[in-house]
């Protein structure tokens, strides 16, 4: 039933609470057998779960239990009186989201049907309206273009996320339902569909041209009303006059404070209200938004015209370097995928708490993963506040998507609503066609129509965002992920490397031990073997059936000798990858300017895995590796080039000192110590007076060696100590043995 009428502006009212519930059959033609209460937005596999009580998902593999539930037809319905409609008002039923494929029927009359989870649905119910009234929405089973194999390849002709369908780090788990905000609304006959505040920047950012684009439907005649103000509420710049269906207005604005990432200066915003006026002077409608100016680019990388040295000429390596008003930015960042198995459930809150740690981090940039879902508006919202770069991908990864009509038209559908939506954001700096798409495994290439209409429509609808048809391009590398990988270690991999971003670069750790306990059944525990619950959780068998990924023992027995109990395991894999990971993304610093970018696989997960790549577990529980990325991605450190884990007594210890610096500041007068800890034995083994540091630029220094003397202890610390400023000193941990076996 409709709970209160909330006002809005005049003649809008949004009506609250819809009263869901929802059945299910086998056969599309067939009526429910009966109905349970649904959460909306939820998932159709929450609302079952919770009527049968079932076993929660993230344990063992209670997951298994929902496997049925993907071949099912699903109705929702609710029921409500007519309300209160004046003349010149009509009634809207609204959702935001609903997955995947549906039909609408309102008092037993098909009013809708669509395939595609990203464009919103808004119908007029006005013309079926009667007293009392029934709305359904009809949801068809998990798509898949083949039975068998049960993989990512059955989503390969549908914009839903192939995760879904079963990954190295996700269960086999297909949401379906009514996925974001949904409602039934009165209007004004005349309402204000779309408005999107363009603009270009003057080659100096002294002026932004502003054009305001907005879509209407009108019934008679209309003024409307446009302002913007800045941070302390004052308008800086208005407009006014009659409105139109299809208005394009332009402005000038002088002197716009320009929106930075969190690390280079302020994400400045400012608010735009865009208001329908009546005769009267009434506000009819306001729709409200954020505002930011900047001028993103990408840009060939320093040095990368030189390559290939020899005939033909042809541009070996893409643009990959960020130039963001004007000043070139290096990415240092994480790959974010979504949040919940069921998106239904991720709220503002829950994305605040996981992008508060993006921002602790030190990260600037996050690369939405094409196999994921498209976020929420809030998550946008909240990218925009907190000055947090936006790497946004469609929903193609890892398959071969076809060229065939109705693919491309479903895509199409889906990409118009989806670029609409995110380019009205700051945050975006980039469109990516999706993940991992010219692979041999995928079969793509940049003659796949699919790509050829994203760029069109990334052209035609924002065309000022760059846009790249995959990641990884020749020059960007995604990989290594292991911390040892067929005999290379990730100190030799990242230092050998010469790659212009690294857009995936991971190291698997075990998830702590109080995650572990909740999802793996006591007698499982330990030791963790394959075929139980460690297994589900993708610790066996998740990507390489060759190698333990992601758990790893064998490569964490070969460097710390076999765990004896449950707790040392943790801490051999999660010192492995706090390692592991320090040495990824100095290192990629360290190759600035060739380099402009360092992105690990990945930052979060949807379930609590028993091991993986993430920095931080299920739901928001942060690993060790958080600390160690965090110090390695200071916009200000002292470094050191790690050349190998495990040292010997009597060994020559070398290190390369560098100092690093992504700041405009500008350093001189510091001195950085050296030393070697061995338990209580500290030996200090150099000191660097570090030259002046430019502004956005590092400093290489010496070459450091030392024989290693006789310890009694199997790790030792190389420590780097500024002397001036405790906050830019650095710390290593490493393998010590007695021997060189």
């Amino acid at each position: 039933m409709i709970g209160n009428q909330k006002k809005h502006e005049k003649n809008t009212v949004k009506l609250e609470q819809l009263t869901w519930k929802l059945g299910y059959c086998v056969e599309k033609n067939q009526l429910p057998d009966a109905f349970i209460p649904s959460v909306v937005p939820g998932a159709v596999q929450l609302d079952i779960a919770r009527e049968a009580n079932y076993p929660d998902y993230n344990y063992s593999d209670n997951y298994k239990l929902f496997r049925w539930m993907e071949d099912v037809y699903y109705t929702y319905r609710t029921h409500f009186e007519k309300p209160i409609i004046n003349a010149g008002e009509k009634l809207w039923f609204v959702s935001k989201g609903i997955d995947f494929q549906f039909e609408i029927v309102f008092n037993n009359e098909l009013i809708h049907a669509q395939e595609g989870m990203y464009a919103s649905v808004e119908l007029d119910l006005t013309p079926y309206l009667q007293e009392i009234n029934i709305l359904e929405v009809k949801i068809m089973p998990a798509p898949k273009r083949h039975a068998y194999p049960e993989d990512k390849t059955q989503a390969s002709h549908v914009t839903k996320p192939a995760v879904s369908y079963g990954w190295d780090w996700h269960p086999r788990l297909i949401p379906l339902g009514i996925w974001d905000e949904t409602y039934i609304e009165i209007r004004n006959e005349s309402y204000v569909n779309d408005v999107f505040v363009d603009y270009e920047l003057s080659e100096d950012f002294s002026v932004a041209y502003i054009t305001i684009h907005a879509k209407a439907t009108l019934t008679k005649d209309y003024a409307y009303r446009w302002e913007l103000k800045d941070a302390q509420d004052k308008t800086v710049v208005s407009l006014e006059g009659l409105m139109s269906p299809m208005l394009d207005e332009t402005i000038t604005f002088t002197s716009p404070t320009l929106w930075w990432p969190h690390d280079h200066g302020v994400p400045y915003l400012y608010d735009s209200c865009f208001q329908l006026v009546g005769s009267d002077g009434e506000i009819i409608q306001s729709v409200k938004s954020k505002i930011g100016f900047r001028r993103v680019k990408l840009v060939m990388n320093e040095g990368a015209w030189d390559e290939p040295a020899t005939f033909p000429k042809t541009r070996s390596v893409p643009p990959a370097q960020i130039e963001l008003n004007g000043r070139r930015i290096f990415g240092k960042g994480t790959n974010w995928v979504n949040p919940e198995i069921f998106p239904g459930v991720i709220t503002q809150k829950r994305y605040k708490e996981l992008l508060d740690i993006v921002v602790e981090t030190n990260f600037n940039i996050v690369r939405t993963w094409g196999g994921s879902i498209i976020n929420k508006a809030s998550f946008f919202e909240l990218c925009d506040e907190m000055g947090i770069m936006v790497w946004q991908e469609f929903p193609l990864s890892c398959n071969n998507y076809p060229d065939n009509t109705n693919y491309l038209a479903l895509l199409e559908f889906e990409a118009r609503a989806i670029i609409s939506r995110i380019r009205k954001h700051p945050s975006l700096i980039l469109w990516c066609g999706g993940n991992e798409l010219f692979n041999s495994w995928s079969g793509m290439t940049d003659q796949s129509l699919a790509l050829r209409l994203l760029n069109a429509l990334c052209y035609e609808l924002d065309r000022k965002t760059p846009f790249i048809p995959t990641s990884p391009l020749y020059g960007i590398a995604h990989g290594n992920y292991l911390f040892n990988w067929k005999g290379q270690e990730v100190f030799d991999m990242i230092n050998n490397s010469h790659h212009t971003a690294y857009a995936e670069t991971g190291m698997p750790g075990i998830s702590p031990l109080e995650t572990l306990k909740s999802i793996i059944p006591p007698s499982q525990l330990f030791p963790p073997r394959a075929g139980t619950a460690w297994e589900d959780h993708h610790a066996f068998n998740a990507w390489d059936e060759n190698m333990e990924t992601w758990l790893c023992r064998d490569i964490l027995d070969e460097y710390l000798g076999h765990a004896e109990s449950l707790e040392e395991l943790v801490f051999q894999s999660q010192l492995l990858q706090s390692e592991g990971y320090k040495a990824v993304f100095e290192g990629a610093r360290r190759k600035k300017p060739y380099c402009s970018m360092v992105l690990n696989w990945c930052f979060n997960e949807p379930w609590p895995t028993a091991a993986n790549n993430s920095l931080v577990t299920y739901p928001s529980v942060l690993k060790p590796a958080v600390a160690a990325v965090r110090d390695a991605c200071r916009p200000m450190c002292a470094s050191a080039v790690i050349h190998k884990f495990v040292w010997s007594k009597n060994e020559l210890f070398t290190t390369d000192l560098w100092f690093l610096n992504d700041t405009l500041q500008e350093l001189s007068g510091l001195n950085l110590i050296v030393s070697l800890q061995a338990g209580d034995q500290d030996l200090r083994i150099s000191e660097w007076q570090i030259p002046d540091i430019k502004p956005n630029q590092h400093v290489a220094g010496p070459t450091i060696t030392c024989m290693l003397p006789l310890w009694q202890v199997k790790l030792f610390k190389l420590i780097l100590v500024v002397q001036e400023n405790a906050a830019y000193n650095a710390e290593y941990t490493l393998i010590y043995r007695t021997d060189k076996t």
